[in-house]
């Protein structure tokens, strides 16, 4: 599974971590990725919950590391997209290898707290 989310009572998050490969041109053009087999994109949305109301982007400060299994730890510059349809995303990009683990800690905190929530997962990557 390449896609989860992490919920409170009021917040969503939802995570994921995927070769840029996947993307189509017009996508990773407008969004200024690059697609390659070896490149990775992480993407974290914020979602507020309102009683029956659909979520709401939240605007949000994301840090994201990464560390594979032999203990290299990387910093990924994540960059705020796309509010303007009423979905905000967070996305940045890793180089990856075929078969390299890494696990993520994505920290998150919404406009307005003072305290990050802190989501954890492990994703496998194949460039071949």
């Amino acid at each position: 599974d390449w896609s989860s989310d992490v919920c409170s009572s009021d917040l969503m998050i939802h995570y994921n971590a995927f070769s840029t490969s996947i993307l189509t041109p017009e996508i990773a053009k407008a969004y200024g990725i690059r697609r390659s087999d070896s490149r990775a994109l992480v993407n974290i949305s914020v979602m507020k919950k309102e009683g029956d109301q659909p979520p709401t982007a939240v605007k949000a400060t994301v840090t994201t590391t990464a560390r594979n299994l032999t203990g290299q730890t990387r910093n990924i510059k994540m960059r705020e997209v796309d509010y303007s349809n009423g979905a905000g995303y967070h996305i940045g990009e890793l180089s990856v290898r075929n078969m390299e683990t890494f696990d993520f800690t994505v920290l998150v905190t919404p406009e307005g707290n003072s305290r990050p929530y802190t989501v954890k997962f492990r994703q496998q990557f194949f460039t071949e």
